[in-house]
């Protein structure tokens, strides 16, 4: 909880770094997870992440981020549409914009996580 509150309050631009400096946060995460269950070594974080509901550090952002985008494409405000509304570059352009993050594929541990809740939602 300490490190989401830091990156709750500029998803959208924390949501764009480096999967390197995610990944370091992410183990950060699951070792708060695995201290505050006193699970074994042995258990996996996915099966960690779905007891806990609670959602890995990628998709979290990803999900600020839409709700963010979502917000601010409805503002009043004529500006904040206008930095919101914008034509994605092409895959093959270097430069990544904030909203990009929202087509990104999920990393390995928020793939296992979602294929561990669809497994427990079709066996509910």
């Amino acid at each position: 909880m300490c490190i989401r509150t830091v990156l709750t309050y500029a998803s959208p631009v924390f949501a764009h770094a480096a999967p390197k400096a995610l990944h370091r946060l992410q183990v950060i995460q699951n070792k708060f997870c695995r201290a505050a269950t006193d699970a074994h070594w042995c258990v996996r974080n996915s099966i960690l992440h779905r007891d806990l509901e609670l959602p890995t550090l990628s998709k979290y952002m990803k999900d600020a981020s839409k709700r963010f985008f979502d917000i601010a494409g409805s503002h009043p405000n004529a500006l904040l549409r206008a930095a919101v509304d914008y034509q994605p570059p092409p895959p093959t352009h270097f430069i990544r914009r904030p909203r990009n993050v929202l087509f990104d594929p999920p990393d390995a541990l928020t793939a296992a996580v979602d294929s561990l809740n669809d497994v427990n939602d079709t066996h509910d």
